[in-house]
């Protein structure tokens, strides 16, 4: 593998270590980003234009709140991701409902842009790393990267569900058993680990979609009836207690001594 030399002392990684809180909290954010989306738009009647411009703006100011950071928080850094959750959703919503994109063009067409992402991304920093994510441009890789494997996982979780009509339920353990089989390649056959974790990551949006799914769509569409409010606040409550807890137990990062190499 390639070796990233950095000469400014100090430095700091800006996002979690993968451990099994993480994707704990991972799989409950998209889950709500799916449900919060439908709720906004739907239930509570704004629409999804109005939904879409408004999650941006308190997006985008998350953002510059967890670029200032210049080290992992874990407050800032979940905000980002269940908001970015959100808008995931409104993006491929809005392709879909206001613009008649079909899904199977959406998922192609993130799948390209979220390949050259990593392809830009890769010819600038020579790793994908994200224990690495040293620097404002490769944090603003990571967050573009995070967004379209959100836009993504919401067209593939949804053109399985519901225009293959393998049903919610069925579709959410399509994409477990996938997950347990990289997972499996990681550990047996020493599959890559950078490869690993991105594709877990891409296929845990779709898994969590069709969960959230599940819970609140109403039977007649496939689902348990729950409801989006009911389903998002139960989720947001566990977001909020697992913030806490990481919080809590979370040991700062240890700064990065000067001209010390990083392994990607």
């Amino acid at each position: 593998m390639l070796q990233q030399s950095f000469t400014a002392p100090g430095l700091l990684n800006r996002v979690p270590r993968v451990t099994a809180d993480f994707w704990l909290i991972k799989l409950m954010a998209v889950t709500m980003g799916e449900t919060a989306a439908d709720y906004l738009a739907v239930n509570m009647g704004l629409g999804l234009t109005a939904t879409s411009l408004i999650m941006t703006a308190i997006l985008v100011i998350a953002l510059v709140l967890q670029f200032a950071q210049k080290r992992y928080i874990p407050w800032t850094y979940w905000l980002a991701v269940v908001l970015i959750s959100v808008v995931g959703t409104l993006v491929t919503d809005n392709l879909v409902d206001n613009l008649g994109v079909p899904l199977e063009t959406n998922t192609i067409a993130f799948a390209l842009l979220l390949a050259v992402t990593f392809a830009v991304w890769y010819a600038m920093e020579k790793t994908l790393s994200i224990h690495s994510i040293y620097t404002t441009r490769r944090e603003a890789f990571y967050w573009l990267a995070i967004l379209l494997t959100f836009a993504l996982g919401t067209s593939a979780g949804d053109l399985v569900a519901e225009k293959f009509e393998f049903g919610y339920l069925t579709t959410a353990i399509i994409f477990a058993v996938i997950i347990g089989a990289i997972t499996a390649a990681h550990y047996v056959l020493k599959l890559n680990g950078i490869l690993a974790f991105w594709l877990a990551y891409i296929l845990t949006r779709p898994m969590g979609a069709s969960i959230g799914d599940l819970l609140s769509q109403p039977g007649e569409y496939g689902g348990l009836g729950f409801g989006t409010i009911i389903t998002s606040v139960i989720f947001l409550g566990a977001i909020i207690a697992t913030v806490i807890y990481m919080t809590s137990a979370h040991e700062p990062e240890e700064a990065m001594p000067q001209g010390n190499t990083v392994e990607p």
